[in-house]
């Protein structure tokens, strides 16, 4: 991949997100771009037997569809221990569910399920689309055939009620996940089955036989484009800023280091907005077990990979929460984060975010003298803030970590805004640990 400097960091997040409209999908592009600098493609499963590696290398691994490791062996020259970032690569919103079809009142609406927690109310009256993979019969029934999807138009549509029929609605109103969050993708005609519109169309679109399909895991997604806003064009709002953010800036990070100092590795997994607790999530053993085969392929003992993680630094890569000029008692009165600000240290005694004051006072070194604009951000002590992959990687892997991120506004709605130029100091800053 080229050096980074045609576009800003902020363009390219926004080109990235119109194609990363699923977990799936983020995978994908991340190993395009990674491909395109070099980067080689291991079996996940070492079919071919163990993993060959050699020094000044670039690997990538994708061990399932949604989570993906890349990482660089260093030359002779290796003065450090690990460097490890990690992001996640799903988001909140909608999944449709196995019998998708619900005809209701002549309309065919999608079936779906609330995926993590978005704002309920900002999917509604939206152009929306669908995303993920579809799985079909094969000849080996442990190993279905996957294919990709992303129907990349607005198929859907969920309606807010009329006020006339909603008085109340100004004033606040519960939304049913189960009647409220379902999308209408049509009406029913001659032209439609409505007990079989939604696998009929999925199977149109892959271009295979309805009865091929055994499964599909499909996400509903916001189809607008990311656009920039204000009066100098100095935020931008766009569908999947968490944690989309994080994804494209380490990719970017370790394709374009400043130096080599010794294994750098990223992680993108999936499932964090649910709790991490799945076979691709960061609370699973995936991420030692690619450490253990990249030390094992490098003629390495157990003892060195310990040594390597003690002397190592973790970067946990998600959004931070922005001052919100509306409701500034939310926050802290002074560890607070405005857009803008550059890159969030985001900081909890209580280790919600992971918290160590030497990593931090490590990280703030390696800023300042990059010159990457940094604040520090800490919770209203009335209000506790959410989990990030921090405090679950930090105890499987025992090394100073440091929870970062861009700070941005509506967080987990359908459509978030950012400063545009805190995307670059991100990009800086990944570049300068890696």
């Amino acid at each position: 991949m080229p050096k980074s400097t045609s576009t800003t960091a902020a363009e390219r997040l926004s080109t990235f997100i119109k194609s990363a409209v699923s977990p799936f999908h983020t995978v994908e592009e991340s190993a395009k771009l990674l491909k395109k600098a070099g980067f080689s493609e291991l079996d996940p499963l070492g079919n071919s037997g163990k993993w060959k590696l050699s020094a000044g290398g670039k690997y990538y691994v994708i061990p399932y569809k949604t989570a993906l490791f890349a990482f660089t062996i260093p030359g002779s020259n290796k003065k450090r221990g690990l460097h490890i970032a990690a992001a996640h690569t799903d988001f909140p919103c909608l999944h449709v569910k196995p019998r998708a079809e619900l005809e209701s009142g002549g309309y065919m609406r999608v079936n779906t399920e609330v995926y993590g927690g978005p704002i309920l109310n900002t999917w509604l009256d939206r152009p929306l689309s669908l995303a993920g993979r579809v799985i079909l019969r094969s000849n080996d029934i442990y190993a279905p055939h996957e294919v990709l999807l992303d129907i990349k138009k607005p198929i859907l549509t969920i309606p807010n009620l009329a006020v006339h029929y909603n008085r109340e609605v100004n004033d606040g109103i519960k939304l049913s996940k189960q009647n409220d969050m379902l999308p209408i993708m049509g009406m029913i005609n001659d032209a439609f089955n409505k007990d079989s519109y939604f696998i009929d169309f999925i199977a149109n679109e892959i271009k295979e036989e309805r009865e091929n399909i055994l499964d599909f895991d499909l996400y509903v997604y916001n189809a607008e484009e990311p656009r920039f806003v204000g009066i100098s064009g100095d935020m931008l709002s766009s569908p999947r800023l968490d944690n989309i953010t994080s994804c494209l800036a380490l990719t970017e990070g370790i394709i374009d280091p400043e130096d080599e100092g010794g294994i750098d590795l990223i992680a993108l997994f999936d499932n964090e907005e649910i709790g991490s607790m799945t076979k691709q999530g960061a609370d699973s053993a995936l991420l030692e077990m690619q450490l253990h085969r990249i030390y094992e392929a490098l003629g390495k003992k157990p003892a060195d990979l310990d040594e390597d993680i003690r002397k190592g630094f973790f970067l946990s890569v998600d959004v931070a929460h922005a001052l919100h000029p509306a409701h500034a008692g939310k926050y802290d009165p002074v560890n607070n984060m405005r857009m803008g600000d550059g890159v969030t240290f985001k900081l909890s005694a209580n280790q919600r975010y992971t918290y160590d004051s030497v990593a931090v006072a490590a990280l703030q070194q390696l800023c300042d003298g990059k010159g990457i604009r940094y604040r520090k951000f800490v919770n209203n002590s009335d209000m506790p803030g959410g989990h990030t992959l921090g405090p679950i990687l930090s105890s499987r892997l025992p090394m100073y970590t440091v929870d970062i991120g861009v700070p941005i506004l509506a967080m987990h709605s359908a459509r978030e805004v950012m400063g545009a130029a805190d995307q670059e100091e991100l990009v800086k800053l990944m570049k300068a640990f890696f």
